[in-house]
This record gives structure tokens, sequence and C-alpha cells, in this order.
């Protein structure tokens, strides 16, 4: 077309050039729009193919078949929050919400639970024991020993992939924390780092403590791990450490757990000095103002050192308020050679779940002494407990630990197993913490240290 004088019309570029910007703009949010709804519907069907899967599981009484359409609903609620994050089913998921009357938080608990298929495997003991453990509570306020205690049971026989999300909560609680207000309130969140390969970060924490107590329990427990893992030279640098600290801030009451480390990290001839010099000074002062006494770690490390006349009677002076100090003692004692003077004391004790731990730590002892006689008349004792019926699961499980000890092949799972049951079947009113002993328990078995005593 061309003007009366054969000139082709002018063109309002203007106009044009505001039109195409407007085309262009509206172009990514129609896409967008697109991709928004195919996100939602490819959600969906894998919902539906999900609810499908479960609904199959349910149906069936066999394991393998119910395991494999568990598996496979849960493969597919993955890939929608994965693959298809901006629909909201996707948001509903990742945020535990409910799904219509889909609980997923209760699915994904189930699918865990798949591990029992073998009953008796380590990993089911670790999932049944995980059941039996108070819910964290939010906001976190402050560390819990015994979800700590998970970690590192899960850095050791467990999914080593969940260590990080259990402790990291507490660890950030911590850090928002007023320093001055948690002082001594540390609750095994430095030696949980520690025993989770953390060692740089767990001295960091302990180094901004001043509480005597925590302080020297973490140096002397992180000093105790590196020799665990072959790093002595550290462990007795830390040990110095700890000495240094107690002398710096006057930390009387923590000595014996310095004399422990110095031993530990072979400095028997300091360690002994200052346990000696200790123990003069704390019944001097107990005879001045007739207060307590001794520190328990005293009498543990009276048993470490070999004084067995002297470990006793601060033993005798302590086991009331702290009767964690009895099976201890004892059982350092007994690996000292003094079989029969601990076995009698041991008879004496009233409490049935002390008592039986403390057997089990004079097997050890036995043991660590050569003696393999006196470690099966001491286990027949435990088993006389345990015949007498109603012992409870924290007895049971010490029948775990002897029968791992004296190399019975399989039958600490048994053992294990049956105590985990007796804690989930508790049914007193006041209801024990069971979980974090087991936890004990397992980790001890599988790696041969008492890594959360």
């Amino acid at each position: 077309m061309s003007g009366s004088d054969g000139r082709a019309p002018a063109i309002a570029w203007p106009g044009l050039l505001l039109a195409l910007s407007l085309l262009l703009a509206l172009l990514p949010a129609a896409a967008f729009a697109q991709t928004a709804a195919e996100q939602a519907a490819q959600a969906n069907r894998r919902f539906v193919e999900a609810m499908q899967a479960l609904a199959q599981a349910d149906r069936t009484y066999d394991q393998t078949e119910q395991a494999k359409h568990l598996r496979e609903a849960d493969r597919l609620l993955t890939l929608i929050v994965t693959e298809t994050p901006e629909s909201p089913l996707a948001v509903q998921l990742i945020t535990n919400q409910f799904v219509g009357d889909f609980d997923y938080g209760e699915f994904k608990r189930r699918v865990s639970g798949l591990v029992c298929a073998d009953p008796v495997s380590a990993a089911c003991f670790l999932h049944r024991i995980e059941q039996l453990m108070p819910p964290v509570e939010y906001p976190i306020a402050a560390p819990r020993w015994d979800w700590l205690s998970l970690a590192v049971a899960h850095h050791l026989v467990g999914d080593k992939e969940r260590v990080r999300t259990i402790i990291a909560p507490f660890l950030a609680a911590m850090r928002r924390n007023d320093p001055a207000a948690l002082a001594g309130q540390d609750l095994f969140l430095a030696r949980a780092l520690a025993l989770t390969g953390e060692i740089g970060l767990a001295l960091e924490i302990t180094r901004g403590i001043a509480d005597c107590s925590t302080r020297i329990y973490n140096l002397t427990d992180i000093a105790d791990i590196m020799v665990w893992k072959g790093d002595k030279e550290r462990a007795a640098a830390v040990a110095e450490e700890a000495a240094e600290f107690a002398r710096a801030n006057s930390c009387a009451w923590e000595l014996g757990l310095v004399a422990q480390a110095l031993l530990r990290t072979g400095k028997e001839g300091r360690a002994r000095t200052l346990f000696l010099n200790t123990v003069e000074e704390q019944f001097s002062r107990f005879r001045e103002d007739r207060g307590a006494c001794c520190p328990p770690e005293l009498a543990i490390a009276a048993g470490d050192l070999g004084e067995p006349n002297l470990a006793l009677g601060l033993l005798r002076t302590v086991q009331d308020e702290s009767p964690w100090t009895v099976p201890q003692v004892l059982g350092r004692l007994g690996a000292r050679g003094e079989q029969m003077i601990t076995l009698a004391y041991a008879d004496q004790i009233k409490d049935p779940e002390i008592r039986a731990e403390a057997y089990v730590e004079l097997i050890a002892g036995a043991l660590a002494h050569g003696d393999p006689k006196q470690a099966e008349l001491v286990s027949s004792r435990l088993d006389e407990m345990l015949g007498k019926g109603a012992a409870g699961p924290l007895v049971t499980v010490q029948r775990a630990r002897a029968d791992k000890l004296l190399n019975r092949g399989e039958a600490w799972r048994t053992s294990l197993q049956r105590a985990i049951t007796e804690a989930e079947r508790d049914g007193s009113f006041e209801r024990k913490d069971f979980a974090t002993p087991l936890l004990s328990a397992l980790v001890e078995i599988a790696t041969g240290k008492a890594l959360l005593q």
C-alpha cells in the first residue's frame, strides 16, 4: 500500500516497540504459569500413584511385598519434593502438613521402620530405641542428652547422614543464647561433636565455658576420645590443658577427672601425685567443716590407680548421692585383680539395676585380668537376678553386654531385643529414661567402647 505520492506510509515505531515489549514481558509469565500448572499436575499424578502403592502395601500380609510397595510410595513422594518443588503438594510434604488424611511424617516413620525386616539387626534396635525417646520440643532452648546420644549412635552404628541433622539444631540453640546464662549447661553437646569427628569444634565450644565442672568434663572426655582414635600426643596436651585450667581456676572438685585423664594419657606419676594430694586436701576439708567429703570421680580415680582400700572407702562415702560410681569403681578394681572383695561388695547392692551393671563391669574386669572362670562366676550371679523375673529392661540389657563380653556368639541380640521390648511395654506411671542406657549398651556392644557413659 502506498500514499498518494507513491511513498510507503510512515511506521509508528514507538508504539510498535511498546507493543513488542509488552508481548515479550508476558511470554515468561505465561511460560511460568504453564510450568507451574504442569508441576502441579505432575505432582498430583505422583501423589495418586503413591497413595495407590500405599493402599497395596496395606492390603498384603507379605512383608517383602509390603516393603516393596512402601518404598515405591516413598520414591514417588520424594520425587514430588525434588522434581516439582513449586507445586502446592511439595510445599505440604516438605513442611509435614496433612494432605487430606495422609500424614507424611507418620509415613516416613513407617518407612524408616522397614529396617526391622531383620528384627535383631543393629539398625532395627536403633530404630526401636529412638521410638522410646520423648520428641524434641520446639523452639529448642538447650541441648538434649538423649538425642545427642542418638546422634553418636547413628555415627557409629547407624545412618551417618542423620548425625548433623540431629546435632545442628542444638548447636544453633547454644549459639543464639547468652553464653553466660548457659555456663555449665553444655549437656553433652561438645562431647557429642567430638565423638562424631568434630574435635576442633568441640574444643572451641569447651574453651568458651567458664564453669569448672563442664569445662573439665569436656576436656577430659575429649582427651579420652583422642586416645581411642590413637592420637595420644594431642590427648596428652588436652589433659594438660584440663590440669592447667583446674589449677588456674581453683577447680578442686574436678581434680579426680584430671587425674584420670593424666593416667590415660600415660602420665601415671603425675596422676598419682595429683590424686594423693587431692585426697588429703578433701579429707582435711571434710574434717574441718563436715561438709560434702569427696567428688565421686575421686573414687573412680582411686580404682584406676589400684588403691582398693581407699577406693572402697571413698565409694562408701559418695555412692548414696552418686550411685553410678559403684559399677565404675568395682570394675576398675576387678581389672587390677581385686576379685573377691569387689564381688562381695556388688552382692550387697540393693538397687537391681546398679547391681546388674556392677556385675557386668566385674565380668569385664575379670576378663581384663585374664580370669575367665571368675567372669563366668559373676555371670551366673546376673543369671540368678534375671531368673527371678520382673527384672526390668535396664537389668536385661546388662545380660546383652555380658553375652558380648563372654563371646557368646549372637546371644546378645536376643537379650537386647528382650530389653527393648520390656522398655516398650513399661507401664509404670513415671516413665524412666530407657533410651539412653539402651543406646549406650548398643554402642558398647558394636564398638567395644562405652562411649555414652
